[in-house]
């Protein structure tokens, strides 16, 4: 294993948290969304047929290959029928991806699209209509899958595991996004209460960061 990334004394307990060298895709959860990314280098998001995003938008939007609408006009008509954003790419000594862009020119771009349709909409919150406040708060989860997405090609994915005098007491894996606030909360959850003879002043002052 490697090194952890931060130690800490708590509780009479050592807790260290660790990159996860197991982490699974989050694309690979059950999401609402589907990512679909065209890159040269790198396979990105979930597999699709489109082998370029018109041929994606033309299809969203229902109209031939012959029709003369341009990339705008055409995720206008798509939006009729799908909630979309746009996916950004940022590939300099790694990758990150968000729904807003980079302010690097040079190596970042658009790089696809995720999107629900309407039909999973009302399907997944038992509706007849998709609402103007649903459609935000399809694109809201759209954006927090791109987050977590954007975690895991950054391998900001934690576990933590917790030792008392040497021994292995508690571990647990999968947290995504920094290690600040919830896997290092999660694991001093995770320490057993003090006993019935330590104070909570002597229980408060073992506890010692060690980044």
């Amino acid at each position: 294993m490697h090194d952890p990334v931060y130690e800490e004394l708590y509780q009479g307990h050592t807790i260290k948290i660790y990159h996860d060298p197991d982490t699974e895709n989050p694309r690979e959860w059950s999401n609402l969304g589907t990512l679909i990314c065209w890159h040269r280098r790198y396979r990105l998001g979930d597999s699709h047929r489109f082998d370029s995003p018109e041929a994606f938008l033309r299809d969203r939007a229902g109209v031939s290959d012959q029709s003369d609408l341009s990339m705008e006009h055409l995720r206008d008509r798509a939006e009729r029928k799908v909630v979309i954003l746009p996916v950004f790419l940022y590939y300099h000594s790694g990758l990150a991806m968000n729904t807003i862009g980079f302010h690097c020119p040079w190596d970042s771009g658009q790089v696809g699209y995720v999107y629900v349709t309407l039909e999973a909409i009302r399907t997944e919150f038992g509706v007849k209509r998709v609402t103007k406040a649903l459609r935000e708060k399809a694109e809201d989860i759209l954006r927090a899958e791109i987050v977590s997405y954007d975690a895991y090609l950054g391998g900001r994915v934690f576990g933590y595991v917790i030792k008392q005098d040497g021994e292995e007491v508690d571990a647990c894996w999968g947290f995504v996004g920094d290690y600040e606030p919830d896997c290092l909360l999660e694991a001093r959850r995770a320490v057993p209460a003090p006993s019935p003879g330590q104070t909570r002043e002597s229980a408060s002052a073992q506890a010692r960061a060690h980044p």
